[in-house]
């Protein structure tokens, strides 16, 4: 294939034999292994045959990378499960959160602001009623002036305006500003968290938090506290004026306001609970159906869409239910307080009524009957919103669940920074390195103790779940060492601050990693170089023809994941950004698994002109990667069992030698001609050297 056109096709040998573009390849291919070749070579023995190592020599005491050692604790011994049930509080939201939420932004002042003007705003709406039924009693009749009558009024009203336009604008302001601090504190949160809080936490219950709950705190909660607060002064004021004129009607409002709030109590018991179910059963169909988008191609290909339909509804339904439980409590309660406040209603009516003149005068009549009136809607608007200010708030109270998550270790530590040319020489000392993932799992890597001379190539090998990759992710302090050290030209790893120490490693993943922006962004992430020295990393990494053709050059866009680039220039991009870095130590993830022999050759000769000086430890999960190393470190069941140069590990029994007769694919040469003395012992005046069969 080429620019996404068949240019051959046919058997094997028919393309060999015409060359062309296909020849091309395979030329590259023995390129590369001749390259392998060259570095491996053994010392002096005839043709010598690997054998197996000795059963006690592989197993030490283990079985199946499990140790049988009693005096191991159990907490190693014993599986945890990975992700956990999702944690929620019961019960009544703690007074603790209400105080959070309302005195982040502004401490107490800004509650007392609040309360202040809704207190004012709602006594000018009673001096305007207050004023109606002054001037339009009975003795008032004579002395009525219209003019003053309106113009004052007038004024009341404009007064109200105010107020009410600055009351919305504080609790605007109040509920804004608290909302940016939340969200600040769990982004900052989620970003300072170790890699072992992501492992246990599927991406749907943080987005659930940072999306729904936020939403409730950025609009909902600030609204309806405002509404809530108001709703209790106009209660109140309702009150006040109803005792005042028509105080017989207080043996009918005090059953009321009982009875009113143990409905509420009654009901909050349900909605409370419902409520964190709601957010709680989200978070499911969040994460299931990110996954499904994700994994599209796979779902397809097994013909899976059915099951991961009905799997969807059903978590869809789960979290639906919960709504429709909400839902039914809001209208049980809606029509019991409804009820209950028309009955109160009418006997307060015709108690003012049938009460003779002498005891309530006929133009506070009236207004009793304005304010009674009201009285059914207001303090069933008062009482509900209360309880969904209760339930929004379990969303303060969840997330404030993610900013109190365990932070790794600080960014930047002033007082501890490593020198400017840090590390210089890229020596590296292991000295009895322990990893855990978690507290409450086993140990990954069990007591390493190896030590790294500066410019050498390491490569690190062994069975899947030994330990290769923890070992690369200790390095850069993802997970942080449960014993040990690493010390890195003289200065303990663990006493840097974590932008220091990552700043200064070079690392070319398997997976090529490359975010949404534009070449520059990608080759350059902090901005910290120059567009001629970027210009000159792409050339050396063979992308420079490739950006230069583009019409934006550096400024060429780069989508989400680099899905608008192939693997292989997605993987010289992250060649070109270590190149740019110019790190004096340099970890590979088996960088070349995903790419062509072609690329892989290019990579290969990048690396040995670019980083010969480099300390270069790379994982490899292929042998022939890691035959021109000058040591090899095979791990096995997190121990370091072996470590020495590939020719000297292939000619005695161990583990590495193992390998490589598995997979069967080198056969000794040897010559009469004495070994250089870099190359290796000479003992029998021979020099063999290991090289790929042919076929």
């Amino acid at each position: 294939m080429r620019d996404g056109r068949i240019v051959q096709s046919g058997k094997y040998n028919e393309l060999q034999e015409s060359g062309m573009e296909f020849g091309a390849l395979v030329a590259a291919h023995e390129t590369s292994m001749e390259l392998v070749e060259a570095g491996a070579i053994t010392s002096t023995q005839d043709s010598p045959k690997p054998q197996k190592p000795s059963r006690s020599f592989s197993n030490h005491g283990e079985t199946n990378g499990v140790s049988n050692n009693p005096d191991q604790p159990k907490s190693e011994k014993a599986n945890s499960k990975l992700i956990k049930d999702e944690e929620r509080e019961t019960g009544k939201v703690s007074l603790h959160i209400y105080k959070i939420y309302c005195t982040e932004a502004y401490g107490w002042w800004g509650v007392a602001m609040v309360l202040l003007l809704s207190l004012v705003w709602q006594a000018s709406l009673m001096s305007g009623d207050y004023w109606l039924a002054y001037e339009t009693a009975e003795e008032r009749a004579v002395s009525f002036d219209p003019s003053r009558f309106i113009s004052v009024y007038s004024i009341i009203a404009v007064i109200s305006v105010v107020l009410v336009s600055v009351r919305a604008i504080t609790v605007a302001v109040v509920g804004l500003k608290t909302a940016q601090i939340f969200f600040s504190r769990i982004l900052n949160s989620i970003l300072h968290a170790p890699m072992s809080f992501f492992d246990t936490t599927p991406s749907g219950r943080i987005l659930s938090r940072a999306s729904t709950d936020q939403t409730n705190i950025d609009l909902f909660i600030p609204f309806f506290i405002s509404v809530t607060i108001s709703m209790y002064i106009t209660l109140l004021s309702i009150f006040i004026i109803t005792c005042q004129y028509a105080w017989p009607t207080i043996f009918l409002l005090i059953p009321l306001a009982i009875l009113n709030v143990w409905y509420r109590g009654y009901y909050l018991a349900t909605s409370r609970e419902l409520t964190r179910l709601d957010s709680i059963t989200k978070a499911p169909v969040i994460h299931h159906f990110s996954e499904s988008i994700s994994g599209v191609m796979t779902i397809r290909c097994f013909q899976k869409q059915g099951q991961f339909c009905q799997e969807n509804i059903r978590r869809v339904n789960e979290n639906l239910r919960m709504d429709f439980h909400n839902n039914g409590s809001n209208e049980w309660l809606g029509f019991r307080l409804e009820l209950l406040g028309s009955f109160i209603l009418c006997l307060s009516a015709l108690f003012l009524v049938l009460l003779p003149s002498s005891i309530v005068k006929p133009e506070n009549v009236g207004l009793s009957l304005s304010y009674g009136l009201s009285l059914n809607g207001v303090m069933f608007w008062a009482v509900y919103m209360s309880c969904f200010v209760e339930n929004r708030m379990v969303s303060v109270e969840r997330v404030k669940q993610f900013t109190q998550i365990p932070s790794e270790a600080e960014w930047e530590i002033k007082d501890r920074l490593p020198p400017p040319n840090w590390p210089a020489q890229g020596n590296v000392d292991l000295k009895d390195l322990q990893v855990r993932y978690r507290s409450n799992t086993p140990l990954v890597l069990k007591g390493i103790t190896l030590s790294i001379r500066g410019g050498e190539k390491i490569g690190v090998v062994g069975r899947t779940g030994s330990g290769k990759s923890t070992m690369m992710q200790v390095f850069f302090r993802l997970v942080e060492p449960s014993g040990g050290k690493i010390i890195v030209d003289g200065i303990d790893i663990s006493m840097l601050g974590l932008h220091n120490l990552r700043s200064r490693f070079g690392i070319i993943p398997q997976e090529p990693v490359l975010f949404e922006g534009t070449v520059r962004s990608n080759v350059d992430p902090v901005g910290a170089y120059s567009d001629d020295e970027i210009w000159k990393s792409l050339e050396r990494c063979q992308l420079k023809h490739v950006v230069a053709a583009k019409a934006e050059k550096l400024d060429a866009p780069v989508v989400d994941d680099g899905d608008n680039w192939s693997v292989g220039q997605r993987q010289l991009l992250c060649l070109g950004r270590v190149m740019l870095k110019r790190s004096r130590l340099l970890f590979m993830d088996e960088a070349t698994a995903s790419v062509d022999s072609q690329t892989d050759a290019v990579i290969q000769k990048i690396i040995r002109e670019d980083f010969a000086s480099c300390t270069i430890i790379s994982i490899a999960h292929r042998i022939p990667t890691v035959m021109d190393c000058d040591r090899v470190l095979v791990i096995d069941a997190g121990r370091a069992k072996e470590f020495d140069s590939p020719s000297r590990l292939i000619e005695r029994p161990s583990l590495f030698g193992a390998l490589c007769q598995f997979l069967d694919i080198f056969s000794w040469h040897c010559s009469v001609t004495p070994c250089d003395p870099r190359d290796g012992e000479n003992k029998r005046g021979k020099c063999c050297r290991l090289t790929k069969k042919k076929g």
